[in-house]
């Protein structure tokens, strides 16, 4: 309670002025009894009025003691109303915001203060509640450097003055409770900062957004949708396992399909819950990863500079179509991955950078704190409450949404302090290195606190370096990720398949490396959005040669990615056979099913992922190396691969043929006799080829061959793939 005059002076002056840091102290009620003095700011206004809240009558008239700022006695301590008559007779009656308790618990500020608060969401930002019986929404933002902080929206018209918040000290949060304000409102906090600045800034913690271009956030109603999918959380943990099937369809849902006639809008979750979904379990994928779904201002950027780590963009409709979706999802059998960018953030003004005057959620220093590869600003994850923060958005989308992964992005870029930066960029850690220490402490705790929280769920990294255990479990000394993409076996396999067939016969090798290091990691094989973007044009316009030998190629290398050890990922379009690389102002081109070519490579695609999930030994010991053994590797003279692939199923061979020569009386050594069933052939007809084969099926006699104790002759389409599964033995 302010009582000296002198100091209610210089209260009400900073307040006027906008730089009040305790408005409790000045506004709302203060003695008691007769002595009761009401204060209010309500600039514009022409008078200001108590009533009693229960309905007992006027108590009073405030007087306007300065321009805005009204001051009266109230006769007892009864809860009141303010009536406020704004120009042209307009009488708005509210609860006094400046009446009310503190929004936070002393807990829920140590456990921010210390970045151990996992539920921050159901907290902080902007909570519809009740408080003493009103219904009202809770705000509170982190800003320990700020000079004032207010709750600025639609509802106070955008000013500032109206309602500054309180700081709570211990933890540099500002808080304040607004009545008679529900979901829908939108809103940003008002920040002045220490160093002069005044900006209006999104709230960090908003768990819902306008639609870009617009920046505001918006008050979202409490997560309660009804789920749907008992039966799937229950056996996630089975689905996602290291011996199970993975198939992964990876999606830009801005850009996988438009609304006929409605120029560049994307569908929304609706519309994806009745298109996409159907469309991927009747392609056989088992998930699909979206693409960062988080807010993000530019949508150039694909997602991948997002703003807003709790609220799915605007985009694309409201969290809780969102979350219908992933229901849905569930229900048909698929999982779902989301893209998550932990690692920076864009520069926009109304987001996280110099959020309070200060540099607060990124290093100080450029050589840290400044990403130039892509003109964003990296979290400075040694501070508690930034590391805290998103360790708390991970959970919120595998919790409250149900998603199944989490595949993080740049992992790369976080580990290393010296990452895409010249000597004298960087900034070694306090050993002298160059390892980045405080980002390796945060994956590993945010791994362990997924297994913990979240069974079933799992974790992906994208890392391209040799960093040891990507994979391993933490309490083994690794990062404690669930799966980790194989950069290297992208890139060999890439650079193999686009070579002319003449000279594949003296790179044999980039396609039997891989399997060197294939059991380092639990790994999942990408042809993801990077490599058809930027130049590098579509997968099908990789492949070398004339119209024919592309598409032959084409299914020539989706078979290599479908039959060798390692999860699958297809990004969306790969299996149009798209001619074109991905333009994420456009929507695929679907027209190309028109055509037979076209058309064959997804039933491809969609034979592949059965076969895949079908037969045990193409995919239980992806992790294990008595899954898979090498017949041919060294037949670089024919450049012909071929290899066994093990399960607790029948036994499968796969052979390649990667020159345009059709090899006749190939002999191929095979572990057991009999009948080989042909079960897929990249050059059948139906998948577009000229229908070169074996009939259907091969017999292995007695013959040794490849170390193996029987043999068959088979006949090798051109550029074509076979895979071969044993049947039994003859009668």
């Amino acid at each position: 309670m302010i009582a000296d005059d002198a100091i209610l002076e210089a209260a009400a002056a900073a307040l006027l002025q906008g730089r009040l840091d305790d408005p409790f102290a000045l506004l709302g009620a203060h003695g008691s009894g007769e002595s009761r003095v009401v204060r209010s700011f309500q600039p514009g206004a022409e008078k200001v009025a108590l009533v009693a809240r229960d309905g007992g009558g006027s108590l009073g008239e405030l007087q306007q003691t300065a321009p805005g700022f009204f001051t009266g006695s109230i006769p007892d301590n009864r809860p009141y109303l303010l009536s406020i008559t704004w120009p042209g007779d307009a009488i708005q009656e509210t609860e006094d915001p400046y009446s009310f308790g503190f929004v936070l618990g002393d807990l829920d500020l140590h456990l921010f203060s210390e970045g151990r608060h996992l539920d921050l969401a159901r907290v902080f930002g902007a909570q519809p509640t009740t408080m003493e019986g009103i219904a009202g929404v809770a705000f509170s933002v982190w800003a320990p450097n700020a000079r004032r902080v207010s709750v600025v929206g639609d509802f106070n018209t955008w000013d500032g003055r109206r309602h500054p918040m309180r700081l709570r000290h211990q933890a540099g949060v500002w808080e304040l409770f607004v009545p008679r304000l529900g979901p829908g409102a939108r809103y940003k906090f008002e920040i002045a900062g220490r160093d002069g600045s005044m900006l209006q800034k999104a709230d960090p913690m908003a768990r819902q957004t306008e639609a870009p271009p617009a920046t505001a956030s918006v008050v979202a109603v409490r997560p309660d949708y009804k789920w749907h999918d008992d039966d799937w959380m229950e056996e996630r943990a089975r689905r996602q396992a290291e011996d199970a099937p993975i198939s992964v369809y990876e999606v830009h849902a801005g850009s996988w399909m438009k609304p006929e006639g409605e120029g560049d809008r994307a569908l929304d979750w609706r519309a994806l819950t009745e298109r996409l979904i159907p469309y991927v379990a009747e392609m056989g994928f088992t998930h699909v990863e979206l693409l960062p779904i988080m807010e993000h201002p530019f949508g150039g950027s694909w997602g991948y500079q997002p703003l807003s780590q709790f609220a799915p963009s605007a985009r694309f409709g409201r969290p809780e179509d969102f979350a219908r979706f992933v229901d849905s999802c569930h229900r048909e059998g698929i999982g779902v991955i989301l893209d998550w960018v932990p690692a920076h953030f864009p520069t926009d003004a109304h987001g996280l950078a110099h959020f309070d005057g200060s540099h607060l959620y990124e290093h100080g220093d450029p050589r840290e704190g400044f990403h130039q590869d892509w003109n964003t600003l990296i979290y400075n994850l040694g501070r508690r409450e930034v590391s805290g923060f998103l360790l708390a958005s991970a959970i919120w989308w595998l919790e409250v949404f149900h998603v199944d992964g989490l595949r993080v992005d740049a992992v790369a870029s976080m580990l290393y302090r010296d990452y895409s930066r010249k000597h004298g960029e960087w900034v070694p850690n306090q050993y002298g290195g160059r390892e980045n220490l405080e980002s390796v402490a945060f994956l590993k705790r945010m791994n362990a606190i997924v297994a913990e929280r979240c069974p079933g769920a799992i974790t992906i990294a994208e890392e391209s370096t040799a960093w040891p255990g990507v994979s391993a479990p933490v309490a083994e000394g690794g990062l404690g990720f669930s799966y980790k993409w194989n950069m290297g076996w992208m890139h060999d396999t890439l650079n193999y398949i686009e070579r002319d067939p003449l000279y594949r016969r003296w790179h044999q090798g980039e396609l039997t490396f891989p399997m060197v290091y294939a059991y380092s990691e639990r790994y999942i094989l990408p042809i993801s959005h990077d490599e058809v973007v930027h130049g590098k044009g579509s997968l099908w316009n990789k492949m070398p040669g004339d119209r024919w030998r592309k598409f032959a190629n084409l299914r020539l290398y989706l078979s290599l990615l479908w039959t060798h050890p390692g999860r699958k990922l297809l990004f969306m379009g790969s299996e149009l056979g798209m001619e074109t690389e991905w333009n994420h102002d456009q929507a695929l081109p679907w027209h190309l099913l028109d055509k037979p070519e076209h058309a064959a490579i997804q039933t491809l695609v969609r034979d592949l992922n059965r076969h895949y999930v079908a037969e045990s030994s193409l995919h239980q010991r992806d992790s294990d190396p008595t899954g898979f053994h090498w017949l041919v590797a060294d037949d670089s003279d024919n450049s012909v691969f071929a290899f066994l692939r093990y399960g607790d199923g029948k036994p499968v061979a796969v052979v390649l043929n990667m020159t345009p020569q059709t090899h006749q009386a190939y002999r191929i050594g095979l572990p057991q006799p009999g009948t080989w069933s042909e079960i897929l052939n990249s050059d059948a007809a139906r998948y577009g080829g000229a229908n070169i084969g074996n009939g259907g099926d091969v017999f292995a006699g007695d013959q040794p061959m490849h170390g193996q104790p029987f043999s068959a002759d088979i006949t090798l389409p051109p550029l074509g793939a076979i895979l071969l599964r044993h049947q039994g033995s003859r009668n």
